[in-house]
């Protein structure tokens, strides 16, 4: 499978910088991974890049948007999701974070699907090593290997 994270902004903390770079290095026997990061600024802004960002993708690829007001659900049932997609033919997911501001509408509307982390709010820079993570582990429960309980 082929994963897209495009993001706002850069990771500024060091150890959110090596715990994404621990993830990513540990994600491509799954899944080829990789981040785009675009420029902080206005969300209207932002979200145009997004959107010229997202337009650029393959037709075929799934779509998600990282917002608060997206699907919440365990890590067994990303975990579903991820394997569900794989099943019916998908093969590139692409995640979209927003900056400290969110996605635009114009965002949200160009993806198939809304995803929640939490119900608890994180800095977009969080959300994508959170991301990162939840990816792994969900890896590693569809094939069955030790590492998410």
């Amino acid at each position: 499978m082929k994963i897209d994270i495009i993001c706002i902004g850069k990771l500024k903390e060091g150890y959110l910088r090596d715990a994404a770079a621990e993830y990513l290095k540990r994600l491509p026997p799954y899944a080829k991974v990789a981040v785009r990061e675009l420029a902080e600024t206005t969300v209207e802004k932002e979200g145009r890049a997004l959107c010229a960002a997202l337009e650029k993708t393959a037709a075929s690829a799934y779509k998600i948007a990282l917002a608060i007001d997206g699907r919440a659900m365990s890590s067994e049932k990303f975990a579903r999701t991820l394997s569900g997609l794989a099943v019916d033919g998908t093969s590139h997911v692409v995640f979209v974070i927003g900056g400290s501001d969110g996605l635009s509408p114009a965002v949200l509307a160009g993806c198939h699907m809304g995803l929640s982390l939490s119900p608890m709010t994180f800095t977009h820079q969080m959300a994508r090593t959170l991301l990162l993570e939840q990816l792994y582990r969900a890896f590693k429960i569809i094939h069955n290997e030790p590492y998410h309980k």
